[in-house]
Order: structure tokens, then sequence, then C-alpha cells
């Protein structure tokens, strides 16, 4: 029983190890839940954990034919999407976004598939961080229980100053050098069910 209670308290140690410091993450990435990685910590995790966590890149269906994803992500679920007929968004200077709808029911299928529920990790990445955290608090209000957001995405933050101020230079999974690819596996991809 004390080698049990032990194993316990040093597996609890390790997923909270995982944890980035939540006095770091900026007003537009916090999550109710309040777990965060960063892209090095997102990608240790999922090595360790391997198929007991679930990683989704909820970035666009165009932004990760355009960019790549992460090689190592289980699957492409977009958090919000391009409506066929999109229009302008003049507040933030791009074609409108809608929510996904079938973002909770996909994602809860592919990990029914997988073997996993509600209570097993879910490691969510977007583009920078703040994608990932709407779609982590809907997570939540799904019932899910383990809902990391990768706050600094798969493209980083934008520098502030410097030769690369403006660009998306200054963290994130590309800028950390780990494995991603524009070869993208079908099977990981989302496909709306009309």
């Amino acid at each position: 029983m004390k080698k049990l209670i032990a194993a316990l308290i040093l597996g609890a140690a390790c997923v909270f190890a995982w944890a980035y410091d939540a006095s770091q993450v900026p007003d537009i990435k916090q999550t109710r839940a309040g777990l965060y990685l960063d892209a090095k910590e997102a990608y240790r995790l999922k090595q360790k954990l391997a198929d007991k966590a679930y990683f989704v890149d909820v970035r666009t269906r165009g932004e990760i034919t355009y960019v790549g994803m992460p090689t190592i992500a289980d699957a492409s679920i977009p958090y919000v999407e391009h409506p066929d007929d999109a229009p302008w968004d003049d507040k933030n200077g791009r074609f409108k976004l809608d929510v996904n709808s079938d973002f909770g029911p996909e994602l809860a299928r592919r990990m029914t598939a997988a073997g996993l529920g509600k209570n097993d990790t879910v490691i969510l990445i977007c583009r920078s961080g703040d994608r990932s955290s709407r779609a982590a608090n809907l997570l939540t209000d799904l019932g899910y229980t383990r809902v990391y957001s990768v706050v600094d995405g798969f493209e980083g933050d934008l520098a502030k100053t410097g030769p690369q101020a403006g660009q998306r230079a200054v963290n994130g999974w590309k800028n950390a050098g780990l494995p991603w690819s524009y070869k993208l596996d079908k099977s990981k991809l989302y496909f709306p069910r009309y």
C-alpha cells in the first residue's frame, strides 16, 4: 500500500511538473482549467504519455495545409473555420471565422476510437495560444478534466522589437525546432460531416 501511495504521489508530481507558470499567461490565453504548456513541454508530455494523451491541432484546415503541423499531433480538428461565404471582418482584418460546431463531437469520436475518455490528457495547439485556450474552455464545459493549452502555439508570439518585429519569431513549436511537416497525414485531418 505504501508503494502504491508513493507511486501516486510521484505520478501527480510528474503531471504538475509539466504545468506552465499560469501567472505568465496573458489574459487572452487563460483558461478556466488553468492548465498550460509551452511548446517544448507539450512535446515532452506527449512523448512521455504517448497514446495516453491526445494532441490536437485546432487551427483551420487552410493553416495546416499551408503552414504545416506538428508530426506528433494525433489530429487536426479546427476550433474555428472560415465559412464558405466568409465575409470580411473589419475589426480583425481578416475573413470571418465561425466556431466549428462539430469540434466537441469530433474530438469525442476520435478519443473514443483511441480508447480515451474525458479524464485523459488532451493537449491543444493553435497558432499562438488564444484559440487553443477558447477550445480548452469549451472542452472543460463539456466535462473534460485535463485539457492543456499550448500557450505559445505552433508559430509563436509576435516579436515586439528588433529586425523581426511583427513576425512570429519569439517562441512556439516551429521556432523551438520541434518536429513538424508540410506533408499531412490524411487520417489525422478533419473532414466536415455535411
